[in-house]
């Protein structure tokens, strides 16, 4: 059994991979649990890949490198599934037991025939339903959502309340509510 939950996010620069993992963190802190999470940047830029990882345990953790065995893959741009990175943190234990939440408009089983072992695949439309809802194309809430539903390691009302502690002074009360409403909506929902 390992000692920590460990999450690797995926996306481009400007779809919120790294808020995504702070996000993940702080909601679990709320549950007086141990957090670690850091990204991975290439060029800073709009577009770039960007690689975030997550730490949860009911310790402390006391390793600070990069998540090498992901308990779970969250892919904030389902192009990303072709770069040599996440093929390569494709380890053999994360394949026999991992969850990977994709944003994507393609079917379970398209996503889920690119890889082997009893890896869950979890496909949810997550640039549209963030279009649909908050007016943007903001694929980290939705995902959060997700995340908290399929994995429930965290609460999803509780990444609903850090989102609004952190975002209502930056973003305003009616963007603030759009997002949490994706979550929300992301959360609750068998398919979206």
């Amino acid at each position: 059994m390992k000692k920590n939950y460990e999450i690797i996010v995926y996306g481009r620069g400007g779809q919120g991979g790294k808020t995504t993992a702070e996000l993940i963190t702080q909601a679990a802190a709320l549950k007086e649990k141990y957090v670690q999470s850091f990204p991975e940047f290439g060029p800073e830029r709009s577009g770039a890949p960007v690689r975030a990882f997550v730490r949860i345990a009911e310790e402390p953790i006391k390793t600070h490198q990069s998540v090498q065995e992901a308990d779970c893959i969250l892919v904030l741009d389902e192009t990303l599934l072709e770069t040599d990175k996440l093929k390569s943190d494709l380890s053999d234990y994360f394949l026999e037991r991992g969850v990977m939440v994709v944003n994507s408009k393609k079917t379970k089983q398209e996503i889920k025939s690119k890889f082997s072992g009893k890896l869950e695949v979890i496909v949810v439309d997550a640039t549209g339903l963030a279009e649909k809802i908050v007016g943007e194309s903001r694929p980290n809430v939705v995902i959060l959502g997700k995340f908290a539903q399929t994995t429930k390691i965290v609460d999803a009302e509780d990444i609903m309340t850090v989102f609004r502690s952190k975002y209502l002074p930056k973003i305003g009360e009616d963007k603030t509510e759009k997002n949490i409403e994706a979550i929300r909506q992301s959360a609750l929902s068998e398919e979206v």
